[in-house]
């Protein structure tokens, strides 16, 4: 109730400060429509970027994103062009003026409705009883009122805003393609590290593995001695075994058969088994992911898990997941020492993994630690 309260005499103060500002606008307006009279003929985009009036207004409109920023709590990007910045301040005064009236009858309807606490010792209640009723309660319906129309003229001012500053629909077309061709070259360079690291795994462990194995039967098959062939042929049967745990192992990293049969809790479960050092599991999700996105919270988790094995030193991690409002979030914390590099392989190969979801992915890692690495995939 308090912090709503602070929040809606906040709006009430920007509103002000966007009435009184109207002078300045509309000082600025009229400038602008002579200084387009006076500049007529000459190029257009020389006039919108370099003129005076157009300095001015963009000036002005970072004013007013710095008044909507800290008394709305509305991030509004800057303007692109003083052209923009001119629109807006052209359209913003009505806007102000009408926070202005609302803002005025707020005032009147405060001062009437206060008649119900002070009215009856200064007015003869005998003689006027039902214009005090009428005037008190009338002044808290204008109250309400005047308070619904603060928000919605607050709502109307960052609307109008976001309309003429910042990036126009071509320009953010324009940058949702740069970010979806970013997101797709990270894709293809993530498979190629996958494919990469998955010949290696085989060469340096199940190949090497089999070639052993190979040796170990020709040996076996060329000795004389019973006994002698009888100890290589159960070196052989271990080397097999191991060949067949590293290959099980090689086969869990590119994609674990428990994230199809229970799911992503399931799945974490195996992370938190296979890991050398305790793993806390915290998975509150009342609706099922998309495959997709289980599938990059998995390997988000587990990579995260195995670097804190390998180079953290710490005793215990937390794995965190849960999901809200069409979100899977991922929070992977450890006591370890800190002091991950974001721009490191397996941390950048997560995060080209998580782009190419639109999901956001970040790095927490101070010196002394703890790191915590989360990320939000949406579910949509």
């Amino acid at each position: 109730m308090r912090s709503s309260l602070i929040r809606r005499l906040r709006v009430a103060v920007g509103v002000l400060l966007g009435f009184l500002s109207v002078v300045v606008e509309l000082i600025l307006t009229l400038a602008s429509g002579l200084w387009l009279l006076l500049t007529l003929g000459r190029s257009g985009a020389g006039r919108s970027e370099s003129g005076v009036v157009a300095r001015a207004a963009r000036r002005w409109a970072d004013v007013q994103r710095r008044r909507m920023a800290r008394w709305y709590g509305a991030e509004i990007a800057p303007p692109t062009s003083g052209a923009s910045a001119l629109a807006f301040v052209a359209t913003r005064w009505p806007v102000g003026l009408l926070g202005g009236m609302v803002l005025l009858c707020a005032l009147i309807g405060g001062g009437y409705a206060s008649l119900l606490l002070w009215g009856w010792a200064a007015v003869d209640l005998s003689r006027w009883p039902m214009t005090m009723g009428v005037s008190g309660f009338g002044g808290l319906f204008l109250l309400f009122l005047a308070a619904q129309g603060v928000g919605a003229v607050a709502l109307m001012d960052e609307r109008l805003a976001r309309r003429f500053l910042g990036p126009s629909a071509r320009q953010r077309m324009q940058r949702r393609i740069g970010e979806l061709a970013e997101s797709r070259a990270g894709v293809v360079e993530a498979v190629h590290d996958e494919r990469r690291r998955i010949e290696r795994d085989l060469h340096d462990g199940v190949q090497q593995r089999l070639v052993a194995l190979g040796m170990l039967l020709g040996r076996a098959r060329r000795t004389p001695d019973p006994e002698k062939s009888a100890a290589l042929l159960r070196q052989a049967h271990e080397e097999s075994q191991q060949a067949l745990v590293e290959l099980r192992e090689v086969a869990w990293r590119v994609y674990p058969a428990a994230l199809d049969e229970g799911g992503l809790a399931a799945a974490l479960e195996t992370v938190a088994e296979r890991a050398a050092i305790p793993v806390r599991l915290d998975c509150e999700l009342r609706a099922s992911p998309p495959p997709t996105a289980q599938a990059v919270a998995y390997f988000v988790a587990a990579e995260a898990v195995t670097n804190a094995v390998k180079h953290s030193g710490a005793s215990l991690v937390t794995v965190r997941a849960d999901g809200a409002e069409g979100v899977l979030r991922l929070r992977v914390e450890d006591d370890g020492r800190g002091g991950a590099d974001p721009a490191g392989g397996g941390l950048l190969g997560l995060t080209r993994r998580v782009a190419a979801l639109d999901g956001t992915f970040s790095v927490a890692s101070p010196a002394g630690g703890p790191t915590v690495i989360t990320a939000e995939l949406p579910c949509v």
